[in-house]
């Protein structure tokens, strides 16, 4: 205790030097925590937007996610019902699954005729109100509501396509995109429409519209699981941005009974993928045994895999990456800043003291106390500067949240600019023991150093 009531004495001592490595320390701590607290709100959103979208986990056809996308429909489920039954039904799994639902992917291309313009497309067939549940999903409470799906209430030859699909297949005017090229006289350079055996197979497959004439209609061919082709005629009910360039290009969203029809026709409908989205990220791993457990014991001739988020969306771990490096450098920048000013406080402290060392020492305090004292000191200013920092730190962020501000994540619409501190217990923790580290080891050299000090030498200054 005498110890400790020195070290706070000799802080007070010099009050402005003190001070100034408090604020040197809550600073470096107010870095250290915002951009920590900026990553993990990133972090925190890229996850929401997968799971959202494409659930925590998927279960799949053994190869698919290597080379499902070539022929998405030999990797077909069979007996997807009866899988998702299991799941739903079984009471280790009840209370973490919120969304078990099939979507079906399948490539094809995707025509506008009238124009005479066509690309290859990308389609995925959804349970309408299974996504609207997976959309309702915010475990971490961002304050953005997600509309329903487009696709809501509409019937089931209704299509959603990506902004850049539209823009190439001439669909701007009736979808309202914006940063269209102007369109070419239709009359004129029109191509021939759809061929007559194709046409042939739109008319079989479609359902009867008495409204066609006045929607955005585009014609979507693909191959059936026999090798066929087979082509619907799909109404575009809205065009949505994908965020990524490459897939806005080629999206199509479709029901999955109209995409089941395409791909097997009369024969029995499958499913690419069995999503599944979980109340909480952090049941993950329990799910994901479970799961892989359940099809272990009950469906053994389905060769099946469980694949998570992370495996499914590279993106996510490469931002994970790229955040940690930044987060570490500026981590380690503000440690040596520390580092340095609580050593040149203690160094200036031993300087003004030596002849106090001398004296202490020449009453008999061993070398060991004298170290105590000054190790003391640096932990004094660390606890206090860690303590000041994260309560600042929390606060600050708390009024950044308040604030209304936004920004606009590559690829998305304004959101709004949120800073996570508070409550992220592994960052503050870290931060603060960081600190008391990085003032512990800049105290040390310099009570070496007075530890060390002869007693005659140090007298001599008196």
């Amino acid at each position: 205790m005498k110890t400790l009531a020195l070290a706070i004495r000799n802080l007070l001592r010099n009050r402005r030097r003190s001070i100034t490595t408090l604020l040197a320390m809550i600073v470096g701590a107010h870095a250290v925590l915002l951009f920590g607290g900026y990553t993990r709100n990133i972090t925190y959103g890229l996850q929401t937007d997968y799971v959202k979208y494409g659930g925590h986990l998927q279960i799949e056809r053994a190869g698919y996610y290597q080379f499902g996308s070539g022929n998405p429909a030999e990797y077909g489920i069979a007996n997807y019902r009866e899988i998702i039954d299991a799941l739903k039904s079984d009471p280790v799994l009840a209370p973490m699954v919120l969304v078990v639902t099939p979507t079906l992917q399948l490539q094809g291309i995707a025509g506008n005729f009238k124009q005479g313009v066509s690309r290859t497309a990308l389609a995925l067939g959804v349970l309408v109100n299974d996504q609207n549940r997976m959309r309702g999903w915010n475990d971490y409470h961002f304050p953005v509501t997600v509309p329903p799906l487009a696709l809501t209430r509409t019937e089931t030859d209704a299509a959603i396509v990506g902004m850049g699909l539209a823009r190439v297949l001439q669909l701007c005017g009736q979808l309202h995109v914006r940063d269209c090229a102007p369109q070419t006289n239709p009359t004129a350079n029109a191509g021939p429409g759809l061929p007559a055996d194709v046409a042939q197979l739109a008319r079989t497959t479609q359902a009867a519209s008495t409204s066609a004439s006045q929607q955005s209609t585009i014609e979507l061919l693909a191959a059936t699981a026999r090798g066929a082709p087979n082509v619907a005629e799909l109404h575009v009910v809205k065009a949505e941005q994908q965020g990524i360039k490459e897939y806005d290009d080629m999206y199509v969203g479709l029901h999955l009974a109209q995409a089941q029809r395409l791909v097997y026709g009369g024969d029995q409908p499958k499913a690419t993928a069995i999503v599944v989205q979980l109340a909480h990220t952090g049941d993950m791993p329990a799910a994901k045994a479970r799961i892989e457990h359940l099809l272990a014991t009950k469906f053994k001739r389905e060769e099946t895999e469980v694949v998570d988020y992370t495996t499914l969306n590279p993106f996510y771990g490469q931002a994970l990456a790229m955040f940690a490096t930044l987060f570490g450098f500026i981590a380690l920048l503000i440690a040596a800043i520390v580092l340095f000013t609580v050593g040149n406080t203690m160094s200036m402290a031993v300087f003004e003291r030596t002849v106090e060392i001398g004296t202490l020492r020449a009453m008999g305090l061993r070398r060991e106390g004298v170290r105590r004292l000054f190790m003391c000191e640096g932990l004094l200013l660390g606890v206090l500067g860690a303590s000041l920092g994260v309560l600042s730190a929390a606060a600050l962020a708390a009024v950044i949240n308040h604030s209304g501000l936004s920004w606009t994540p590559p690829g998305r619409s304004p959101v709004p600019l949120i800073i996570r501190v508070w409550g992220e217990n592994d960052l503050i923790a870290g931060t603060a023991i960081g600190l008391l580290l990085v003032s512990m080891l800049s105290a040390w050299f310099p009570a070496r150093r007075a530890s060390h000090m002869n007693i005659v030498d140090a007298l001599r200054y008196a």
